[in-house]
């Protein structure tokens, strides 16, 4: 059984995404996580799904 390649872990002062195959943290940190984005982690984890949600919450940050 192969281990997810993204997760969303729980930091101080929200969620942040964490890639197990690069080892480091990927994308920025949510005060909390917004449901598409934890949903495409527990799911496909589609890189490029990801990417999409990760830059849509980046635009609402500013």
């Amino acid at each position: 059984m192969s281990r997810r390649r993204y997760v969303a872990r729980g930091v101080p002062g929200g969620y942040r995404i964490w890639d197990n195959r690069g080892g480091r943290w990927w994308g920025d940190l949510y005060e909390l996580c917004p449901d598409d984005l934890l949903g495409e982690l527990n799911g496909r984890a589609d890189p490029a799904q990801l990417t999409v949600l990760m830059k849509r919450y980046r635009a609402r940050k500013r």
